[in-house]
């Protein structure tokens, strides 16, 4: 990805604004030449299997952020009816990431509206989701960050998407 500063905002090749500051494990921007996480790349398209086993692997190492753009990625790539699952999933890990920077309002916004998307869900689980059990850690984490309103754990508050 080539950028362009002198404009004040990163461009890629195409010339659409992509932000090219690194990123802590949170996704939060750090100065330019820091250090950061690499990112995940963006527009990958993946089987629903390698979308949750690798969404799984981003939530237990605490990167939340990135699992976010897993999920993303498989609801803008995969079919239209399993859009708003995927969708949904965004959600959450983006809720999760906002309750680790502790974000409380909206972590908890985010979860709920994450959870009441896969509630909604009516089709099979894609790739052996556990929707009933993602729902409940969704609600529960968002009452909790409401109650509690001090930045969570994402790693140790992370679902089990199975």
């Amino acid at each position: 990805m080539s950028t362009e500063r002198s404009t004040g905002r990163d461009r890629d090749e195409q010339g659409r604004a992509r932000n090219a500051r690194p990123r802590d494990g949170l996704g939060r921007p750090l100065p330019y030449g820091s250090p950061g996480v690499a990112r995940q790349p963006e527009g990958v398209v993946r089987t629903p299997q390698e979308s949750v086993a690798q969404a799984q692997a981003l939530l237990d190492a605490g990167r939340p952020f990135h699992a976010h753009e897993v999920f993303e990625d498989a609801w803008k790539s995969g079919p239209d009816e399993e859009r708003e699952l995927w969708r949904g999933l965004a959600q959450l890990a983006v809720g999760l990431t906002h309750a680790a920077r502790g974000n409380a309002t909206g972590g908890a916004r985010l979860l709920r509206r994450g959870a009441d998307a896969l509630a909604g869900w009516t089709g099979p689980a894609p790739a052996g989701l556990d929707g009933a059990g993602i729902v409940a850690w969704a609600r529960g984490l968002a009452d909790r960050v409401e109650a509690e309103p001090s930045p969570v754990d994402a790693a140790s508050c992370a679902p089990r998407l199975r």
